[in-house]
């Protein structure tokens, strides 16, 4: 059957001469895989295959059956036209690290509408954000995919709760016997990332660049803890060396 959904290319890997395997993070289908014949070709109308590139917001008109694992594209468009991801070094990269999150954390066909949804907003208003917004969004974005995926944080930073427990996820009185936790200063600019309410609110979240990389490091570790197969991110280090340059 045919269905009309919107996605965003999570990787292309080529296929043959001119094809190209998709892996889609679809709205109605969540993770998918798409063969598109063609897309490689030399004559001008195969020019579409620019638009299959990782991060790009298309909307699709595809076949869908549940007993398939590749699934064909009858129709694509971009559904969102970025203006400067595609310019600018810092938003590419942040973006790249989004879409390898997203390639860590999504393993099954399984629909995530807010996650999905939380996700292409994320990646428009990274095209549109000003400069200083950006340098937390890794951050910010971590935080709340995690919440979308069933482990968010618990309870607040307090004088009286401290301690951000990466193991079990809330903050205690006490620091906990293992090391998967966070001191004060970490655990405070952790509540305060994930109370953000809008991108704007990310400029007023001030780190050093040092306890940036410190923080993002740890949220993976949390990551790691909850998702049994989450393997190790090639991103950060990239992301790191862009946006303390």
């Amino acid at each position: 059957m045919l269905h009309k959904t919107r996605g965003i290319v999570l990787r292309a890997v080529k296929y043959g001469d001119t094809s190209l395997i998709l892996s889609v993070f679809t709205e109605l289908f969540g993770l998918q895989s798409y063969i598109v014949n063609g897309a490689r070709s030399s004559k001008p109308k195969a020019a579409k295959g620019n638009l299959l590139q990782p991060g790009n917001i298309l909307e699709m008109v595809v076949y869908h059956q549940d007993i398939k694992n590749i699934h064909r594209i009858s129709e694509f468009k971009l559904g969102y036209i970025y203006t400067s991801i595609q310019l600018n070094v810092v938003k590419n990269t942040v973006a790249l690290y989004i879409i390898e999150l997203l390639q860590k954390c999504l393993k099954q066909p399984e629909q995530h509408l807010d996650l999905y949804y939380f996700t292409e907003n994320t990646l428009q208003l990274l095209d549109m954000a000003p400069m200083p917004a950006i340098a937390n969004l890794p951050l910010y974005y971590t935080l709340k995919v995690g919440e979308q995926l069933g482990f968010k944080l618990n309870g607040r930073f307090t004088e009286y709760t401290p301690y951000l427990d990466l193991q079990e996820g809330n903050f205690t009185d006490l620091p906990p016997h293992h090391s998967y936790h966070l001191d004060p200063d970490c655990s405070e600019l952790t509540d305060k990332l994930f109370q953000c309410a809008q991108m704007q609110d990310l400029i007023t979240v001030t780190m050093s660049k040092d306890k940036r990389r410190k923080l993002l490091y740890a949220y993976l570790d949390f990551f790691q803890l909850h998702l049994p197969d989450f393997t190790e991110m090639h991103s950060p280090p990239i992301l790191h060396e862009i946006l303390d340059a």
